[in-house]
Parts: structure tokens; sequence; C-alpha cells
């Protein structure tokens, strides 16, 4: 009972419930390790003993808890109207995030940070449609064998043009770990708080007209040419080590362009805005040039960014801290073009960017941000009925005691960055600001335990951040949720994420839910990037992949009937609401009927799969597998299996098709489903 006493002080649980009426016990090994982890000794029984004592005795002594949260123009709880920050009342203060310093009667001191939120976060300005789609798999006839900004910005126009679409979603865009072969998963980033420049469209780089070395540029574009037809007609999977090292090139003939006046001011602002954590980011690219990737094998010296030996690199350095900054700049101002592009045409919230749940080990956040990962920890998920062993992320977690006792700094500065220019943000793994199941190293996912946050602060600094970007904030809340988190996150106004087969009356009749009873709160949709394409779901096609890779936990046939018997069922629903034509099997009406149903639910945004608009069989991403399948490195195709380009999507009869459903400015789809 002694260390389930400590425990829970810190946040960290003994035991879980994986389903409702079955407990599991935590290894006590293992909440021992994640209290080492949290910078607790709890390894000995004396070493406990001490530990509970410092932590009673603290609490007891303590003043006020390390935040506080004040909601729009509530008060603020624990704390009197009398008390004064520079001579304003604490219930008065304006939005923000205020330092609290407190003196007791008694002598005591004590500081907070209270965080003063507005109610809810901004909602969609009205009811809209648009696409979801991983952007390196868009390629266009310009693209350097991945899709880029420029395409991004390209779709957003077409699309919100011709179609009437409100928003892009697409996937992570943050910076990756470099070096060869290159983690392909845009969920394991080398920094969340910088985007990659990978992106970049190197024509579109204005220096790009002015740079010498022509036939050098030329002989890379010529390069790029055959690198996208290797994709686009020999069938090659994106290669986006390939893509870096010819972008790279000629990112080095660019760099060397001198900036106009006006351009260079820019640049300046920029830096200045962007301070000290792009100056870290950049140092560590640097570093990493001359290195390698994995800091913690460096020179010891270099693996701290505050040290002496890191600030005497920096300045040996300084022309490729300066060639990386200047890429994170250009990034900037094309997500900046994309995010314009969007609104200009039309869309009431334009692009949609992604936030991963965590970032790599080895990577550019962990080495800078140091002190507020948790040392020897992995982020995963519980053994579940989809994963009887558990999953690990590979990903260090936040310490939440670091991130109260800074104001929430780290989870700030990375909103910040990531709304600059989005409509709106989609959180991976939404849950993730209430708790996170932390895996101490070397052991199983089993072994692992919930570790929980402060998620009145988190959802405060979340709203706050949105507000001031004016951005919509949307949860990938699927999966195990904690009760009460669904319930509070809609509170104050994020929107879930609903998926058409997995809605079902689960209270009740077990049946597909019906339109009217889904939550408005959403963005509905019919699949993910980790899930099957529609037309694979109708044709069972994602059920015989899962066969030959191995990875069915069923005998084939049972897997077949249970997915045919779930497809009938649905589709059997659609037929009985009056969605589905009177010919059986028409596979593109049955897509058809599916996004017509999404549009009868009050879903205040419903997202379109973009190769579930061109037929795609093809799975993105198949959890579950590494080199067994190629994932994240498949380019949209249709049925065939034939790569599509952006131009040839936005000819697509098929697509069309689809898109009449929403009406809009691009079809003639009826009154009443349309957005």
């Amino acid at each position: 009972m002694t260390l389930a006493r400590l425990a829970a002080r810190h946040g960290v649980a003994t035991s879980y419930s994986p389903s409702a009426g079955v407990t599991v016990d935590v290894p006590d090994a293992t909440v021992v390790a994640v209290l080492a982890a949290l910078g607790v000794d709890a390894s000995t029984p004396d070493a406990l003993r001490r530990a509970l004592a410092a932590a009673e005795a603290a609490e007891a002594d303590r003043l006020l808890p390390p935040t506080l949260v004040r909601w729009g123009d509530g008060p603020v709880p624990g704390l009197s109207g009398e008390l004064t920050v520079a001579g304003t009342p604490a219930d008065q203060l304006p939005l923000g995030v205020h330092q609290l310093a407190v003196r007791h009667r008694d002598g005591r001191t004590a500081s907070a940070t209270l965080i003063v939120a507005p109610e809810r976060v901004p909602q969609p300005p009205s009811r809209t449609h648009g696409f979801l789609v991983q952007l390196y798999s868009l390629l266009s006839g310009r693209s350097w064998g991945m899709g880029d900004l420029g395409d991004l910005a390209e779709l957003a126009s077409w699309s919100g043009r011709t179609l009437g679409s409100g928003f892009v979603q697409v996937n992570p865009l943050h910076a990756a770990v470099p070096g060869a072969p290159t983690d392909p998963s845009p969920y394991r980033p080398s920094s969340r708080r910088f985007p990659d420049p990978v992106h970049l469209r190197i024509e579109d780089i204005p220096e790009y007209a002015y740079a010498g070395g022509r036939a050098g540029l030329e002989e890379l574009t010529a390069r790029a040419a055959a690198l996208r037809q290797r994709v686009l007609v020999k069938g090659e999977l994106i290669d986006r080590d390939a893509v870096w090292d010819l972008k790279r090139e000629a990112l080095e003939i660019l760099y060397r362009v001198p900036l106009g006046p006006g351009r260079r001011a820019a640049y300046c602002d920029f830096l200045a805005g962007q301070g000290q954590a792009l100056e870290d980011h950049a140092t560590w690219c640097a570093l990493a040039e001359r290195y390698g990737p994995h800091w913690r094998r460096w020179p010891e010296g270099l693996r701290d960014p505050g040290s002496a030996a890191t600030a005497r690199a920096r300045r040996e350095l300084i022309d490729r801290v300066d060639f990386h900054t200047w890429l994170a700049w250009l990034t900037d101002t094309q997500l900046a073009a994309a995010q314009r592009a969007a609104r200009e045409a039309g869309m009431p919230v334009g692009l949609v960017h992604d936030l991963a749940v965590g970032a790599h080990p080895e990577g550019a956040d962990a080495w800078a941000q140091q002190d507020a990962y948790a040392p020897g920890m992995s982020i995963g998920a519980p053994p579940d009925a989809f994963n009887a062993r558990g999953q690990d992320w590979g990903l260090p977690p936040w310490r939440p005691d670091v991130l109260a006792a800074c104001g929430y700094a780290p989870y700030r500065g990375l909103l910040q960055g990531l709304l600059r220019h989005a409509g709106a943000l989609r959180i991976d793994h939404v849950m993730g600001l209430f708790r996170l199941w932390w895996v101490p190293q070397g052991h199983p996912p089993t072994d692992g335990t919930y570790v929980h946050y402060d998620a009145e602060a988190m959802l405060a600094v979340l709203a706050l951040e949105a507000h001031r970007a004016g951005a919509v904030v949307i949860g990938e809340d699927l999966g195990t949720v904690e009760p009460g988190v669904r319930e509070a996150l809609a509170e104050r106004g994020v929107l879930g994420t609903s998926v058409l087969w997995f809605e079902r009356d689960w209270a009740g009749t077990g049946r597909p839910l019906a339109p009217e009873d889904w939550r408005p709160g959403c963005v509905a949709t019919a699949t993910t990037h980790d899930l099957p394409s529609t037309a694979a779901r109708l044709t069972g096609e994602h059920v015989q992949l899962r066969h030959r890779l191995g990875l069915l936990a069923t005998p084939l046939a049972q897997e077949q009937h249970a997915a045919r018997a779930e497809v009938s069922e649905w589709l059997g629903y659609l037929e009985r609401l009056g969605l589905l034509p009177d010919a059986p099997g028409d596979e593109e009406a049955e897509i058809r009927a599916v996004y017509a149903f999404l549009l009868r639910t009050p879903a205040r945004m419903v997202g379109v799969w973009l190769p579930d608009a061109v037929g795609d069989r093809r799975p993105q991403n198949l959890p579950g597998t590494w080199d067994e399948y190629p994932n994240w490195r498949l380019p949209v195709a249709g049925p065939d299996a034939q790569p599509l380009t952006l131009e040839a999507i936005a000819a697509s009869p098929r697509v069309r098709g689809l898109m009449r459903v929403f009406g809009g400015r691009g079809g003639a789809g009826d009154a009443e489903g349309a957005v």
C-alpha cells in the first residue's frame, strides 16, 4: 500500500481496467521504474518510506497547486478575488499564461502558473466537408517523387473553388530524423516543432529564378522528373531519401543566392520570432550532419544542448546552422502560401495539420528538451481486444511534473508553431492529454502503466492557443478511451473523430447507429490512414491482404465471413435509407452511399479520404507491419493500383461522381445532401 500511495501522489497508476468489470494490477517493478523516471526513488523499502514522507510533507505544506486554470470569466478555483497580480485581481486577468507568487501571513511563499483560457476552442464557421490525404502520396506532374507543399496548395485551391470543400487535412509534416533509410512514418518525427523541408516545392522558392549554375539545377530537375516517373509510371515506391537527396542538392545551390532586402528582413523577423527553439533545432541538424543522427552517440559534450562544447560547435558550424534555419523559414513560407491558397479558394477552415503523439528519442526535440522527457520510458498502448501484446511506439513521453513546473512552455511552443498556418489542428491520440501508457525500456508493453497528466491545464493551454490562432481542434479519439474523456473534450469544443464502421448502438441493439444519433461535435469519415479504404472493405480485399501477411488472429474463412456480414449489414441499412440504387454490386454507388450517409449525420465536418474518391484498394499504413508492407510509401492510385497524378484526380469522372453527393460549387448534388 505504501507504493500505491506514493504512486497516486505522482499520477502513476498501479492498476488499470482494459474493459468493464476487469482490473489488471501493474507489476511493482514497473511502478518503481516509472517513479524513477519522474525523479522519485522507490527502489528500496527505506527509499520508498522517505519518498512517501517527503511527498506527504510537501503536499501538507503546499499553498497552491502547480497550475491553476480559469475558464472564461469564471472564478479561479482556490483563489480569492482579493489576490492581485500587478494590481489586477486574479479573477480579472486577461486570457494568457500568468505566473503567481504568493506569500502567506506565516511567511511561507509559493508560486504557481495561472492559465486563463476561453471556455471553448473555435468552431467551424459552418458545416463543411473536405479531403483527407497523406501529402507524400499526392504527386502532381511537378512533384519531385513525392507530394509537396505546391501540390497541397493546388489541391486546396482546386477543391475549394470547384467542389466547395472547406478544408484539406494532411498527415503530420514534422521534421523527420535524417539518415538512410529514413523512417518513412510521419508519426515518428525528429521534431514536432518544425516542418520538414522535404516538402518544399523547389521551383516556388523566389531565389530559384536568380540562381547561378543553371546547368546544375536543370540536371537536378531532370533527375527529379525521372524519379517522378519511376513512381507514377513504373510503379516504384515513394523513396523519400532519394527525393531529399535531390532537393538538398538544389537547396545548397539556392542558399548561395543573396536574399533581397525585403526577403532578408522577413527572414530576420522569422529568426527573431522563433528564437532559441529554432536555433536548437538547426544546431541539432548541423551536428547530425557531422556526427550522425543518433545524438546519444555524439561526443559527450555535444549531448547537452547547453554545454560549452555545444556552444563552440554552434559557432564553428554557423553556416550549417544558418542553412537549416533558412530551410525552416522557406518551409514556413510555403505552408503560409498553401493556407493562403485555401482561404482564397473560399475554404472556411483551410489546412488541417496533424500533431503526432510524440517525437523520436534520437531526434532534435529529445536532444533540445531532455529535461522535459522521461528517461528510459516509451509510450504505447496496453493490451486490448485488437492487440493482445499491447503496443510500444518507441516515443519518449513528456514528464507531467516538468511541464507543470515550467508553465507548460514546451507544449505552448509546440502548439504555437503548428497553428501558425492552420485553420484546424488534429491531435493524434488525443487521450494523451489525460494519460499515457508508459513502458519501461527493456520491458514488453504488457508491463507498462498509465501516467496521468493535468488534463485541465493541458486543455486550457490548447484552448488558449487555438483561440489565439482562430483554429478548430479535432481529437483522434478512436480505440480505448477512458470514461469521461470524450465528455471533457466536448465541453471545451474539441471535435472528435467518428468512423462509419465503428459507429454502432453499442449500448443497445449493436446495429449501425442511426445518422441522427451521431454526435454533432466530430469529423465524420469512412476511414483513416490506419484502416482499409472503403473499396477494400466493400470487396473484402483488406482481409486477403492481412491473410497474406500472416496478421489474422482467426482462420481466414471466419474473418471473411465476419467482414462480409459487417458490409452486408451496412449496405442493407443504406438501402433501407434510400441511399443505394436498385442495382446491387455497384462499388462506386456503394461508396457514394457511404458518404451520403455521413451527410445525414449532424457532424460539423465530413472528411473524404482522397483514395476513396478514386477507388484505391491499398491502405497507406497497415498496423502491425514493418518491412512486410510498404507503409507510408504508396502514391494515391486507382482500383488497378496504377498511380494517379493530382491532375488526373481533378479530371476523374469517378471523383466528380462522388463529390456530386456533396453539392457545392462543382456539382449538381441535391440540396438535402449539400453541406
